[in-house]
């Protein structure tokens, strides 16, 4: 396996699941397995280096990669930049591509230049071309692998994640003090971070003592701020926390919500909600929906719309939503076992 960062190193989605991936396909036996991205590795793990410094750096450290496990049968690429070419010196290795999302599309909303943004387009297409198998969290980066990127519809496979569960535990809502909404999210355009801000006046017109919690930094932190600004104590930036702050945010919201308006894979951070017993209430964007869709479908509201997000968050702070047990429950049903079971076979498979 090969990725971006160590999770303990750097936070975010991609890192947090290929970190706990590679957690999950260690505890089962038979299975002959090697991991490296940058930061400071689990026990087991491979590091290429410190986080930090020029891309062309990491890059070429990581293309150089002479870890011990570098001929196996199968390589799994989690960021299109970084690891080893496709194919080992001694023989012909398969290579599974795990796409978290377009990164030329990511540079587009991150204000990237268009050049910069189709050179990463190219990058992506050339690095992905020898692939034997893409994995996907949900259907819906299934179709854009297949519309988007030209990839045979077959070659794709649907994998849903799963959610540590030992981390959180499902706890009864706070019963005194303010009630807080909690988002943990990248600091970034596509997040819908403004529109949450744009639902928030409706949502202390209807609970006045209510706070808004963000947890996350990014490139938007300035023009959010600023935006946050009239709303003085009722709304809050933490910048970045630990795991252990993080499952005490939990413990005191009454609720969370995960605004994205583009891009969005699956929504891990829904499933560490749901872990902790609190309900998230999401957009209907990308396979943010999937989290959701067994639990309670009110959950989830159109993307970008502040009118239809602050109704639901009013209606969830009045008690409109799923309990802690319920949540916990529904949780239980995406576990790394499950994802590392159906990994192993794919490997198996195409290992022959």
């Amino acid at each position: 396996m090969t990725g971006s960062e160590w999770f303990g190193s750097a936070p975010g989605g991609l890192n947090r699941y290929f970190t706990d991936l590679f957690g999950a396909l260690a505890d089962h036996p038979g299975v002959r397995l090697s991991a490296a991205a940058f930061g400071a590795p689990p026990p087991g793990g491979l590091s290429w280096g410190p986080v930090g410094g020029s891309t062309w750096r990491r890059a070429r450290a990581a293309f150089r990669d002479n870890s011990p496990e570098r001929e196996t049968s199968i390589l799994d690429r989690h960021f299109t930049l970084y690891g080893p070419p496709a194919r080992g010196r001694r023989d012909r290795r398969r290579l599974v591509v795990h796409f978290h999302g377009p990164w030329a599309a990511e540079s587009r909303w991150a204000g990237g230049s268009p050049l910069v943004a189709r050179a990463k387009y190219v990058v992506e297409r050339l690095r992905a071309r020898p692939a034997d198998r893409f994995v996907v969290l949900s259907e819906h980066f299934r179709d854009l692998l297949v519309q988007d990127y030209r990839v045979a519809p077959d070659a794709v496979t649907v994998i849903a994640p799963g959610v540590d569960l030992s981390r959180f535990r499902a706890t009864p809502p706070p019963a005194s003090g303010p009630p807080v909404v909690l988002c943990v999210r990248r600091l970034e355009h596509r997040m819908g971070i403004d529109v949450l801000l744009r639902a928030w006046p409706a949502v202390r017109a209807a609970h006045p003592e209510a706070r808004l919690v963000l947890v996350g930094t990014g490139t938007a932190e300035g023009a959010l701020r600023a935006q946050a600004a009239p709303f003085g104590a009722s709304v809050e930036f933490t910048g970045h926390t630990t795991d252990t702050e993080l499952t005490g945010w939990y413990t005191r919201s009454a609720l969370t919500v995960v605004p994205s308006v583009a891009l969005e894979g699956f929504g891990l951070i829904a499933l560490e909600s749901l872990a902790a017993g609190r309900a998230p209430v999401v957009t209907a964007c990308g396979g943010l929906p999937d989290s959701v869709n067994g639990l309670d479908r009110s959950l989830i509201v159109p993307a970008g719309d502040p009118d239809a997000l602050a109704a639901r968050l009013v209606a969830a702070l009045d008690g409109a939503v799923p309990g802690p047990d319920r949540c916990r429950a529904h949780a239980e049903t995406f576990s790394w076992s499950t994802a590392a079971d159906r990994h192993i076979a794919l490997y198996r498979e195409l290992a022959g």
